[in-house]
């Protein structure tokens, strides 16, 4: 790695992802493992310094996750949170008990000893607690450097350079979280600022280069801000090598595979290769109401599609007659970090929440080897490397859209009939929003049609139509979320428009649910 890494190892906290962000946050890369990383795999990245997330276990317990204590005599700083001050002193000789007060949410800390993790903070900080356990007896070499009313809050061994705290720096409820994050990453690990988009489009490009090497790359293309700026970044490393497949898969929204085609082709100058394979879609999808299901009929169809295609291109453009040989085919997607995180558990005993179609969707057969140049990002840093890549501002702004498209904003069965209703529908949301001047604002707003019919009045005549619910968070990554509170009066024009415009809904109902504990998208 040739820039200032911090590694992060997940024993399974909600918060993990977090601290990844808020060291980025500081110009500098962090990378998240899972506990169970072997030393080697953590040394291959040659961290400057170690942070142990917190985690839902007790390090007591045989079922607890099973790191490797040689983690800590790396020489590394280490910096425990939460379950990671538990680990450390369990694993140094101390001893860790069930608390007879537990502390979960706002708490004050006393600073007591000053260290070089607490300096330049008051001597009383809030913070934010979650955690049933307490450390009862510390590690030998340990000093208690603070405290709240019940419990140890922090620990350190300097000449050992290990640093911990019970509460959680991380999240926005501790206001010097920061401070102290960044005096761990910057003053005691000595990281240099030096993760920059100019940094990233660098190393990523040459990267490409060489994985490539002389062969063509496919690049599965939404419209949407992730598949556009990986296209462009591809394309930057093999020019015309790259050919961009856009596929109507019967779930897009309204217009958007026309819309689409244009904007790639006359603003980002990709070559698109357009294939409307909507009726194959719908066919697999009808009866399947499972969400999960769905997800992966679509990332198996998707990949039979894109298999097909590059078929025909390979063979038109190197004369191939089947893929393999000397050709290597390359898939290009858009994945992201919270795609990743939320679709397998493999970031420690954090829980699979639901698989994303190009992640926990992919066959295990798929011919084509994936590239996926923005894995390790979150939503906020691919637009900034698109800004960098001087992409026009209606795709870096462009609120998100799920791979499986419409599908899983129908619940239920998917029909040509009910994507058309929902299309409408969500054609209303969208427009209302960006003319009252919200759309920047909200990171989602979109309609979600339900499975549940209700009786109204319309024309004085009994109605027994659709439901449909509108959905709108604000967020800065989509790993949490909360509703977005849009104004009544705009709330009012879309339910109106929807009811007397759109036929087969006749109620609108609005999400005011949060992420957690619903997720932004229905299923």
């Amino acid at each position: 790695m040739d820039t200032s890494t911090i590694v992060i190892l997940d024993f399974g906290s909600q918060y993990t992802q977090l601290i990844a962000r808020r060291i980025r946050e500081f110009n500098v890369f962090s990378v998240v493992l899972p506990c169970t990383a072997p030393i080697e795999r953590i040394k291959a990245l040659a961290p400057l310094g170690v942070i142990l997330s917190g985690g839902p276990c007790s390090v007591y317990d045989p079922e607890a996750p099973a790191a490797d204590p040689a983690i800590l005599a790396l020489g590394l700083p280490i910096l425990g949170i939460c379950y990671g001050l538990q680990f450390m002193t369990h694993h140094l000789g101390g001893k860790v008990e069930s608390a007879a007060s537990r502390e979960y949410g706002h708490a004050e800390v006393n600073i007591i000893r000053e260290t070089a993790l607490f300096h330049g903070l008051p001597a009383s900080i809030n913070v934010w607690m979650s955690h049933g356990d307490h450390a009862a007896v510390l590690a030998p070499g340990f000093e208690l450097t603070a405290t709240t009313e019940n419990a140890v809050a922090g620990i350190a061994d300097e000449s050992r350079k290990m640093w911990a705290v019970q509460f959680h720096p991380e999240v926005a409820h501790t206001p010097q979280g920061m401070e102290l994050l960044r005096n761990f990453v910057l003053d005691i690990c000595g990281a240099k600022a030096d993760w920059t988009p100019e940094h990233f489009i660098q190393t990523t490009v040459e990267r490409v280069r060489q994985q490539v090497g002389d062969g063509h790359a496919i690049c599965g293309l939404s419209g949407g801000v992730d598949s556009s700026v990986a296209a462009v970044l591809v394309a930057k490393a093999i020019g015309d090598r790259l050919t961009c497949i856009f596929v109507n898969n019967g779930v897009l929204r309204k217009d958007e595979f026309a819309k689409v085609q244009k904007t790639m082709r006359e603003q980002l100058g990709l070559n698109v290769v357009a294939v409307d394979a909507s009726e194959r879609f719908l066919s697999k999808l009808a009866g399947v109401t499972d969400p999960e299901t769905k997800r992966k009929v679509i990332g198996n169809e998707f990949i039979a599609v894109f298999d097909d295609e590059a078929k025909k291109i390979f063979e038109a453009e190197a004369g191939l007659k089947e893929m393999g040989g000397e050709e290597v085919a390359w898939l290009v997607q858009g994945t992201l970090y919270p795609d990743v995180i939320e679709s397998s558990s493999v970031h420690g005993p954090s829980h699979t929440i639901k698989s994303h179609h190009n992640v926990g969707g992919l066959p295990e057969n798929m011919k084509l080897k994936l590239i996926e140049p923005l894995r390790d990002l979150f939503k906020d840093e691919v637009r900034r490397i698109g800004r960098d890549l001087q992409m026009p501002d209606e795709i870096i702004d462009r609120q998100p859209f799920p791979g499986p498209g419409l599908a899983v904003r129908i619940l239920g069965e998917v029909t040509a009939e009910r994507v058309a209703i929902l299309q409408e529908a969500d054609e209303i949301v969208v427009s209302e929003i960006k003319t009252a001047g919200l759309y920047k604002q909200i990171w989602q707003s979109f309609a979600v049609l339900l499975p549940v019919k209700s009786v109204g009045v319309m024309g004085d005549q009994r109605t027994y139509a659709n439901t449909c619910a509108i959905r709108a968070v604000q967020s800065e990554d989509g790993m949490t979320a909360d509703w977005s509170p849009i104004p009544y009066d705009v709330l009012r024009k879309i339910s109106s428009r929807i009811v007397s415009e759109v036929r087969g809904i006749n109620r609108v109902v609005y999400d005011i649910t949060s992420k957690p504990p619903g997720t932004i998208e229905w299923e």
